[in-house]
C-alpha cells in the first residue's frame, strides 16, 4: 500500500469536511457568529474548502477527496489502477468521518443550543428540499457529471499548466497549484446553480462519512440519520463520475 496516497487522501478530505461542514454548522446552528448567513454562504464556504483540501494534497495523491473522482480516473485508465482504487476511498471515507467529528467538537455547545434536529443533520448530510428520490438521484448524478467533467479537462496533461510536476512524475492524474482554484471555483457554481434541489453532495465520501458520525456522535436531540435516503448520494455521483470519464474520452483530442 502507498501509504503516502492514503495518508494524503486522508488529510485532504478532513480538511474538505473540516472547513465545508463547518460553514453550514456556522449558518444553521443556534448562537453562533454566522447564523442565517445564508446559501451563498454555504456555497462559498465549501467551494474555498475545496481550494484548501485539493492545495495541500494535489502533489502527495492528485487529490481526488471523492469517490466518484477516484472511481471515474480508474476507468478512464487516465493515472491508477484499480487495485489502488481501495486504498484512495479508505482515505478519503477515514478523513470524512475524521473532519466531520472534529466539526461536531468544534460546535458543540451550539449543537445542544440547536433544537431543530433536521438542521443538526444537515450539518454533515444532505438531503432533498422536495423528497423526490428519483428526481434526486437525477440531480446528484447531473451535479458530479459537472464537477468530474470539467476536473478532467483541467488535469489533461496536454495543459501543462494545471498539472502538478509532482502528479506528472508519478503519473498521478492530478491538479497543480493553479488547478486547485478553479475546481474551487467550479465547487461554488455547481452549489449556487443545482445545489437547491439535494443539498449537493456530488461526493459519496462527503455524504457518508459524516452521515456515520452523525449516526455515531452523542449528539444531544439528534433525529435518525435518514439512511433511506443515503444510498442515493453514494451511488448517483458514482454513475454521474463514469459518465464524465466517457464523455471526456471522446473529448480529448
Amino acid at each position: 500500500m502507498d501509504w503516502k496516497v492514503f495518508i494524503a487522501e486522508f488529510i485532504g478530505t478532513a480538511i474538505l469536511i473540516l472547513l465545508g461542514d463547518g460553514v453550514v454548522a456556522n449558518v444553521v446552528l443556534n448562537k453562533t457568529k454566522g447564523n442565517g448567513g445564508g446559501w451563498i454562504v454555504i456555497t462559498a464556504g465549501w467551494g474555498m474548502a475545496v481550494f484548501v483540501a485539493v492545495f495541500c494534497v494535489r502533489a502527495a495523491s492528485g487529490a481526488h477527496l471523492n469517490p466518484a473522482v477516484t472511481i471515474a480516473i480508474a476507468a478512464s485508465h487516465r493515472g491508477i489502477g484499480w487495485s489502488q482504487v481501495p486504498m484512495y476511498i479508505a482515505g478519503q471515507m477515514l478523513g470524512a468521518f475524521v473532519g466531520a467529528c472534529t466539526v461536531y467538537l468544534f460546535y458543540k455547545d451550539h449543537f445542544k443550543v440547536t433544537e431543530d434536529a433536521n438542521l443538526k443533520l444537515a450539518v454533515f448530510s444532505t438531503g432533498p428540499a422536495i423528497r423526490n428520490l428519483g428526481t434526486a438521484f437525477f440531480c446528484e448524478v447531473i451535479g458530479t457529471f459537472l464537477l468530474v467533467l470539467p476536473i478532467f479537462l483541467m488535469s489533461d496533461p496536454n495543459i501543462s499548466f494545471t498539472l502538478s510536476s509532482a502528479s506528472a512524475q508519478s503519473g498521478k492524474l492530478g491538479l497543480g497549484a493553479l488547478g486547485a482554484l478553479p475546481v474551487g471555483l467550479l465547487v461554488f457554481a455547481i452549489g449556487m446553480s443545482l445545489g437547491g434541489t439535494t443539498g449537493y453532495a456530488i461526493n459519496p465520501a462527503r455524504d457518508l462519512g459524516p452521515r456515520i458520525a452523525h449516526a455515531l456522535l452523542p449528539i444531544p436531540g439528534k433525529r435518525d440519520s435518514d439512511w433511506s435516503y443515503a444510498w442515493i448520494p453514494v451511488a448517483a455521483p458514482i454513475l454521474g463520475g463514469l459518465l464524465a470519464a466517457v464523455a471526456a474520452g471522446a473529448l480529448k483530442p
